[in-house]
């Protein structure tokens, strides 16, 4: 995919989740989160390119500008929205698929030292709201919600629905 194409699917997201955003072009300049995952995507690039100190400074100088901490080794679709993303975690392994949207101070978090598969995987479509904690090498199918301050630890198939501390699947029915 064309790097405009990402950048482009980036902000239409912002504009479709966010009722209060402004114009387009205040959104690619001044939103946190789209800020970040354009900043993210070049260090992605660098870190593949074998660039690592350098994706590394690029990861730092964001987090310092946005308040947003995303690893550049991890996996990012387009047309994923982080709202008012300040706290933001996301880890080395960590994927997001496409279309996802997450909310201010969530953490895709390791449960382990090792250097192995240890972040967890969002299908897409995944909605994760406000402080919500998924850690592991868990999956969580497309199409889910993950409550506010939510735990999870465990994985869960498409269109669940996920709340608590520890997270368990709700009986709502999803459309």
């Amino acid at each position: 995919m064309k790097k405009t194409e990402c950048k482009l699917k980036d902000v239409r997201a912002a504009k479709l989740y966010d009722p209060a955003a402004p114009c387009c072009l205040m959104v690619y300049f001044t939103y946190p989160g789209v800020i970040a995952l354009r900043r993210h995507r070049r260090a992605h690039k660098q870190w593949l390119k074998g660039h690592l100190n350098y994706a590394r400074w690029i990861s730092y100088k964001t987090r310092k500008k946005t308040g947003i901490d995303i690893h550049p080794a991890a996996k990012i679709g387009t047309g994923v929205f982080i709202d008012h993303g300040m706290g933001t975690v996301i880890g080395e392994t960590a994927e997001i698929g496409d279309g996802c949207v997450l909310y201010q101070g969530v953490t895709l978090g390791a449960n382990t030292f090792e250097k192995i598969d240890r972040h967890p995987k969002l299908g897409e479509g995944c909605i994760v709201y406000a402080a919500a904690t998924l850690i592991g090498p868990i999956h969580i199918g497309a199409n889910s919600i993950i409550a506010a301050g939510a735990v999870v630890v465990k994985d869960a198939p498409e269109k669940s629905v996920l709340k608590g501390v520890p997270a368990v699947r709700s009986e709502r029915k999803m459309k």
